[in-house]
């Protein structure tokens, strides 16, 4: 059984001292029901109801109960790797389609290999849907997983544009992933959060050990009164939000942002987070959308190459960011912009990838968060010569929320480039 015991919430509620011991490891566990003496008072019962109720386990807040928990390594670093917009599934009629699903696929085995990372996300645009047939299409998805299978990492993939067309949709990309990728984190968005067309928001939670040592809490002031618990606070959260795009299967086309619902959603998720695991400045959130958020656009027009590396070979307008293909469409993701960046505390960074052709990292100033590109991945997709395929990498060096991220592009070759250290100083 998980528990979800936040015990420094009670003396914030009662003003208790609280004083806490390791137990014997013969003690551990949950049926040390405390004694009746005491119990009797109003403050005392309350609090024993509040203390149950933390002890009850929440699959709304351990979505993945059947998974290995994903945590920070021993030395205390946690490394993710991010493929991007790796279109599988390009002209299969033509002898260089397939070929550049092989080239992808060793390009993801060799990356795997170099990086070693603990968690892999692929951020989008995993086929080119316009290009395949209704009748296997989401047999794709195994070829895009197999080398995560093979390298056995636990990995989460967000939907682009590119994911939706006439033959193959969202949810059977998402379906045949899930079913065959024992390591796969994606989930479904749940009932009503995503809008038309948009199933892929949801979290991933991160925790610093594999398991929480069995501690004893007592509670002075209640007489004997005491509750064991495991440590299951997250010092991550990893945040995946789907910006639809592309089309419906009966050709119409799909709105291109986050839809408003996921405004909704994040700020009723972090407020469950924030009551079963308390303040959320003690840990951090990265999140990953393909579509970049519109108020990126405004910030690739002051960059610095000096402090913001990296290729910046596509210019963004119309189409590179969302609720930006039609001009009746701008301001539409507003509402999910202005919600995450005010309900998820320590957003480390939003990372996107749609424009292949840009892989720098900049502060957008309205909300003062940093946002990066990932690097083209694939060998399907537009591309220029010159930008070269690989990986965005990011670093976590200890599980602090404040101790600043270390991220650069890795390109097939093994040289690595645009290395920057994302912390409250970074412009």
């Amino acid at each position: 059984m998980r528990l979800a015991v936040i015990c420094y919430l009670v003396p914030c509620i009662y003003g208790y001292a609280i004083s806490q011991r390791r137990l014997p490891s013969d003690s551990a566990g949950l049926d040390q029901s405390p004694p009746a003496t005491g119990y009797n008072s109003p403050q005392s019962q309350d609090l024993h109801e509040r203390i149950q109720l933390r002890l009850s386990p929440s699959l709304e807040l351990d979505p993945y109960p059947d998974k290995p928990r994903i945590t920070f390594k021993e030395d205390g670093s946690f490394k993710l790797t991010i493929f991007s917009d790796i279109h599988f599934g390009e002209n299969p009629w033509d002898s260089w389609g397939p070929v550049q699903d092989i080239n992808t696929t060793a390009l993801m085995e060799a990356l795997l290999q170099l990086e070693k990372p603990d968690y892999v996300v692929i951020n989008g645009d995993l086929v080119t849907g316009e290009n395949t047939f209704r009748e296997n299409s989401t047999s794709l998805i195994d070829s895009i997983v197999r080398p995560l299978n093979a390298a056995k990492v636990p990995f989460s993939s967000t939907s682009g544009n590119h994911d939706s067309k006439i033959n193959i949709t969202r949810t059977g990309e998402m379906t045949r992933e899930i079913g065959i990728s024992p390591l796969s984190y994606t989930r479904f968005s749940p009932p009503g959060v995503g809008g038309v067309g948009g199933p892929g928001n949801y979290w991933v939670p991160v925790y610093e050990k594999v398991t929480g040592e069995p501690t004893q809490v007592v509670f002075h002031e209640v007489p004997k009164q005491s509750c064991v618990f495991s440590d299951q606070t997250p010092v991550l959260i990893l945040w995946f939000f789907d910006s639809r795009g592309g089309l419906f299967t009966n050709g119409t086309q799909m709105p291109d942002w986050v839809d408003s619902s996921v405004a909704e959603w994040v700020q009723s998720e972090t407020e469950k987070m924030n009551i079963d695991w308390g303040p959320p400045e003690q840990r951090s959130a990265l999140a990953f959308v393909h579509i970049p958020p519109h108020a990126v656009q405004a910030v690739q027009r002051n960059l610095n190459s000096s402090i913001n590396p990296g290729l910046n070979a596509d210019t963004l307008g119309q189409g590179s960011t969302q609720a930006s293909l039609k001009h009746a469409s701008l301001g539409k993701d507003n509402a999910f912009w202005h919600s995450l960046n005010t309900n998820v505390k320590n957003l480390r960074a939003v990372i996107s990838g749609h424009d292949h052709g840009d892989e720098w990292c900049a502060r957008e100033p309205t909300y003062d968060v940093i946002f990066c590109f990932n690097k083209h991945s694939g060998y399907g997709g537009y591309s220029r010569p010159g930008w070269g395929r690989g990986v965005r990498s990011i670093i976590f060096h200890s599980a602090a929320p404040l101790v600043g991220l270390e991220t650069y592009i890795m390109m097939e070759n093994g040289t690595s480039h645009a290395r920057v250290i994302l912390d409250e100083h970074y412009m």
